[in-house]
C-alpha cells in the first residue's frame, strides 16, 4: 500500500500506547505519521503540504472526536476524519458519517480495516487539493476577462448564438465573435462545452 506523495496521517488519541501502535502500523506501509494527545496540539502543528487524513479517538478527556470534527469544519479545515473508538454506537457513528468521516472503526479493530480507511482517505484529500488547484487556477483565467468579456461568457454557456448575444448586448456580431475569441483563448478553453464546465467549476450564476 502506498498513499501520494508527501501524505500524512495525523493520529490524535489521549491513550500513549495506541498513538504508538497506530503510529507505528502507518509507517510500516511508507507512510509519515504525526500523533498527538490533545486537539490542541493538532492545531498547533505546522501545516503539511500534500494530502493528509485524521485518525480521530471519538472519546477524548476534554471534548469529544464529534465535536473536534464540527469545530475543524467550522474553522475550515477539510482534512478527512477517520474515527476510532472502543465505545462506539450507532447514532454516534451515524452522525460522525453524516458529518463527512471517512469510517467509523470500534476497537479493536484490525490493522487492514485501518489502513484502508487511510488509503481512502488520502485519496480523497488529494482529489479535493487537486480540484481546489483547478479552481484557483481558473479564477486567475476569470479575473484576466473583462466585464463584457465576461457577459459574453455567460451567455454562450446558456447556450446563446452569436446573433443573439448581439441582440441582447446592443452590439454587433462581429464585436460578439471577437470577445467570444478573447474568453475562449483567455479561458484556454477548446470548445463551449469545456467552457460550460469551467463555468459549473467557478459556480457562475446563470445570464440572465
Amino acid at each position: 500500500m502506498t498513499g501520494p506523495a508527501s501524505a500524512t496521517v495525523f493520529i490524535i488519541d489521549d491513550d500513549a500506547s495506541m498513538r504508538a501502535a497506530i503510529q507505528g502500523l502507518v509507517k510500516t506501509v511508507g507512510l509519515r505519521a504525526e500523533s498527538f494527545a490533545t486537539h490542541h496540539e493538532f492545531l498547533r502543528r505546522k501545516p503539511s503540504g500534500g494530502p493528509s487524513c485524521l485518525v480521530l479517538d471519538v472519546r477524548l478527556p476534554e471534548i469529544s472526536g464529534l465535536d473536534i470534527q464540527r469545530k475543524l469544519a467550522d474553522a475550515g479545515v477539510k482534512t478527512p476524519i477517520i474515527f476510532i473508538t472502543g465505545h462506539g454506537d450507532i447514532p454516534m457513528s451515524v452522525r460522525a458519517m453524516k458529518s463527512g468521516a471517512v469510517e467509523f472503526l470500534t476497537k479493536p479493530f484490525r490493522d487492514q480495516d485501518l489502513l484502508d480507511a487511510i488509503q481512502l482517505a488520502l485519496k480523497r484529500d488529494d482529489e479535493a487539493q487537486h480540484e481546489q488547484e483547478q479552481i484557483a487556477d481558473l479564477q486567475k483565467r476569470y479575473s484576466t476577462l473583462t466585464a463584457r468579456e465576461r457577459e459574453v461568457m455567460g451567455l454562450v454557456v446558456s447556450g446563446m448564438r452569436n446573433k443573439e448575444i448581439a441582440s441582447e448586448l446592443g452590439t454587433s456580431e462581429i464585436t460578439v465573435k471577437v470577445h467570444r475569441g478573447q474568453v475562449m483563448r483567455k479561458m484556454a478553453a477548446s470548445s463551449v462545452g469545456e467552457l460550460g464546465r469551467m463555468a459549473e467549476k467557478l459556480r457562475l450564476p446563470p445570464a440572465k
